[in-house]
């Protein structure tokens, strides 16, 4: 089938598909132009044959999810005909077009404006514009329980082995006014965890001075603090995303020891070599590193440290590595990310001298990981005998799964409950650790 770069007819059932790819930022991206399609009348098609148009929202960070995101742009020209492309991978120049030049449209990432400009070109609004269809919380891809709130766009870094400052910008913090207002309606629909997210999450507000806006009638200062205590207020869990190793994030953890939010942060690390992360331009080094975990540790016993780290960056020596591997030893992480590196087109890192054959990048993520979970097995054992509240995510007549507060979504590890009958999605309920293993934790409900 053959794009037909034409406006087709307003109805009351245009319809527009979407394809979303990519991390939880690129999500939320999604989630905003999908409210505002609702909010204009469009109805959301779940298959290519029903749409007028499609969306693609895609990701271009890694080789890998640019080839994703080539095949979807290709699989939904194929079905449909008429695709808008959206997202990081349309930030990298002519990549999309030259591929593809079939497709309508091409922008780049947190372009909601530009999308719903495109979509009118080739499907005119279908109704009155001022008729609201849409909730106040919008249209949400995650289930009903948990959302992730996005609180600012871009990046001040330039980290070596990173192009989202290219493709996203410089850090753009939202109004604390507004990202308060979006989290309210959130938990009035129902939402019980809020994961909040941005490309550096610790820097929020850094561009506006610590600006203070206003919500609920009173002054709040924009600014990382201010905010998780806000929104520690709301009743729900807070999960925070992104974090940086900056001092300040030590005023977040007392809140944790209080139970105002999740004891859960996520913190990407990197490396653990000073020369390594010199070379990542990484605003932070492994000494000061381990020396804020226990203190963290010691204001919140009960806090779990997520990161994520890379091996086989170009210059790493196996030395190098060593140190990597006992920093992992010495930090005793709850729980871990690694990948091995991968030359991004535009990065900078990509002129570093001594690359690492590829072999050898994935060999040494591979002992990375046998470290990291043997470490993760110890540290989840110390939790047999506990009860811990769960957020169930799914249940059936067999039992039910959920996830405790040092467990995010879809990234690290879930609770597996028996005699978990009538429980729901969305409920929280006590469950006592019987068993577990490098990843998980088995138990049931506590009596």
């Amino acid at each position: 089938m053959t794009a037909v770069k034409t406006r087709k007819p307003a109805t009351e059932t245009s319809r527009v598909g979407f394809v979303s790819l990519g991390c939880p930022k690129a999500l939320v991206d999604s989630e905003r132009i999908l409210t505002q399609l609702r909010a204009e009348g469009y109805l959301i098609s779940g298959s290519y044959r029903d749409a007028d148009l499609v969306v693609v929202n895609t990701c271009g960070f890694i080789d890998a999810a640019v080839d994703e995101s080539l095949d979807a742009i290709g699989e939904a020209l194929a079905e449909n005909g008429r695709v808008i492309v959206t997202g990081c991978l349309g930030a990298k120049g002519s990549v999309v077009k030259d591929a593809h030049p079939r497709v309508l449209a091409v922008t780049g990432p947190h372009a909601t404006e530009e999308v719903m400009s495109a979509v009118h070109s080739y499907l005119p609004k279908p109704h009155d514009p001022f008729v609201d269809l849409v909730p106040p919380q919008g249209i949400k891809l995650t289930p009903k329980h948990f959302a992730y709130l996005k609180i600012a766009e871009g990046c001040n870094h330039r980290c070596t082995f990173c192009i989202i400052p290219s493709m996203r910008g410089d850090l753009v913090s939202r109004p604390v006014g507004e990202v308060m207002q979006e989290a309210e309606n959130l938990v009035k629909a129902g939402v019980k965890e809020l994961l909040v997210i941005s490309q550096d999450t610790s820097a929020y507000g850094v561009d506006v001075r610590y600006r203070t806006g206003f919500w609920g009638g009173r002054p709040l200062k924009t600014r990382m603090t201010e905010l998780t205590r806000a929104l520690g207020d709301l009743g729900v869990w807070v999960r925070l995303h992104y974090v940086y190793p900056y001092p300040h994030v030590d005023e977040i953890v007392p809140l944790m020891a209080d139970g105002k939010v999740l004891p859960y942060l996520d913190v990407p690390f990197q490396h653990a070599s000073p020369r390594i992360l010199k070379l990542m331009k990484r605003p932070a080094n492994a000494e000061n590193n381990l020396e804020r975990i226990q203190a963290w540790r010691e204001i919140c016993p009960d806090i779990t440290i997520r990161s994520t780290f890379i091996t086989g960056f170009p210059g790493e020596t196996e030395a190098e590595f060593e140190e990597l591997l006992q920093f992992l030893e010495d930090a005793q992480l709850d729980r871990v990310g690694c990948f091995a590196y991968s030359p991004v087109d535009g990065a900078a890192a990509n002129a570093l001298p001594d690359p690492i054959p590829q072999e050898l990048r994935e060999e040494r993520r591979t002992r990375f990981m046998a470290a990291q979970e043997k470490i993760s097995a110890r540290r989840l054992q110390q939790k047999i005998g506990r009860t811990l509240a769960v957020l169930i995510d799914e249940s059936d007549e067999k039992g039910a799964i959920g996830r405790s507060s040092a467990d995010a979504p879809e990234i690290d590890g879930v609770v597996h409950i028996r005699n978990a009958r009538g429980l729901n999605p969305g409920e929280f309920t006590q469950v006592r650790v019987t068993r577990s293993d490098a990843h998980d934790l088995y138990g049931e409900i506590a009596a």
